[in-house]
């Protein structure tokens, strides 16, 4: 624990500044921003583990981002995290974040087209430099349905921004759309979403750090669907399961006067071609997966800083018994607002789901009982 305490004080005396750099020739804008997030990990393990590898500095983010603008009809932006360049892909956060152009002239809706973060799912749509925390809820971190994907987005907002609808079409392999072709047989997925808020329009946030006088509320309803072939030896997951895959959610947040709640729950219907493959059963057709997961925040302005709870609850196969529940906690402190923010983060393993035979479609049991992060957040844009 020494070693937690020595590495909060150097933290803690950490000097930033803001910096923003923009380009402008004639109708063109182009913006360069970045992200650098560090944090040390401390793993409590279960008694007889000998393997504390976990227990380490983690560099999260090493992001730049380009944002450019050609007149009012033309957005672009690209956007690596050097982070992640070695090793397997993280779906929270892969090497390339987004590559996309957007198009606005058209009047009947707006088209973004490239890698970019999928219409689904509040938690996943909120930019993570908006959070208290070091990792997003488990159902929204991309292991079990797909964040970001190629593909072609349509969306158009109505009623001043407060209702805002998205459609769209992606080849369905999320993140690994990046390191080669689609499935065998090439067929797409297919996502929509449509939020409504009020009584003004929300941003994708999940903290109220500028004290709204009024309660804000927001509702967002979700759907994707895809039916996917995999190619003989490919792993069966939950991304990439070979068969028909169906998703439903809904997210709902509010806020006021620096309180806020983020709600979410989700339940997706997995279809295989090869139930007996997949299950090890041969007479189970399909499974579902689903649960939810609650944040509930406050911003404390006179003291800069935001404490955060999340409690989750999911059952990963309903073919056995059991759920996975666990208890987020989260403070952040507010050196010059999101652009340096110290935070600390402690999770707790409630429950697990047990006695899976087949390992894909739960979580691996865990070798430790609760986990601490404490790091910083630094942001220049």
């Amino acid at each position: 624990m020494k070693k937690i305490v020595v590495f909060f004080v150097l933290f803690a005396c950490v000097f930033t500044s803001d910096a923003q750099l923009s380009f402008t020739n004639g109708s063109n804008t182009l913006e360069i921003g970045g992200l650098a997030t560090t944090y040390y990990n401390y793993r409590f393990y279960k008694p007889g583990q000998t393997d504390f590898k976990k227990n380490r500095f983690k560099l999260r983010d090493a992001q730049l981002k380009l944002e450019g603008r050609k007149g009012t009809d033309v957005e672009y932006e690209l956007q690596i995290d050097f982070a992640n360049l070695f090793g397997n892909i993280d779906p929270e956060n892969p090497p390339l974040m987004d590559a996309f152009v957007m198009y606005k002239g058209l009047g009947l809706f707006d088209i973004k087209a490239g890698f970019q973060k999928l219409p689904y799912s509040r938690t996943s749509l909120n930019p993570f430099v908006y959070s208290p925390y070091f990792q997003r809820a488990e159902f929204a971190r991309g292991e079990i349905f797909s964040r970001r994907d190629i593909g072609v987005t349509l969306s158009q907002s109505f009623w001043g921004e407060k209702i805002n609808v998205y459609a769209g079409i992606y080849n369905g392999i999320g993140e690994q759309s990046l390191t080669g072709n689609n499935s065998i047989d090439g067929n797409l997925e297919y996502i929509g979403r449509v939020d409504v808020s009020w009584p003004v329009k929300s941003k994708y946030r999940n903290t109220d750090i500028n004290i709204s006088p009024i309660p804000m509320y927001s509702l967002g309803l979700n759907a994707r669907y895809t039916e996917k072939g995999l190619t003989t030896g490919s792993d069966y997951s939950l991304l990439t399961v070979d068969g028909t895959k169906t998703t439903y959610g809904v997210d709902f947040y509010a806020q006021y006067r620096g309180f806020s709640i983020l709600a979410e729950a989700h339940q997706m219907r997995v279809t295989p071609n090869d139930s007996l493959r997949f299950f090890g059963i041969s007479d189970k057709k399909y499974f579902l997966t689903g649960g939810v997961h609650v944040e509930v925040g406050k911003y404390i302005k006179p003291l800069k800083s935001i404490l955060s709870a999340r409690y989750e609850n999911y059952n990963l196969n309903n073919l056995y018994d059991g759920t996975n529940e666990r208890m987020a906690y989260a403070y952040a402190y507010m050196i010059d607002g999101w652009n340096s923010t110290l935070k600390i983060q402690y999770s707790q393993q409630l429950t697990e789901e047990q006695n899976a035979t087949f390992p894909e479609a739960v979580t691996e049991n865990l070798n430790y009982t609760g986990q601490l992060r404490l790091g910083w957040q630094y942001r220049f844009n």
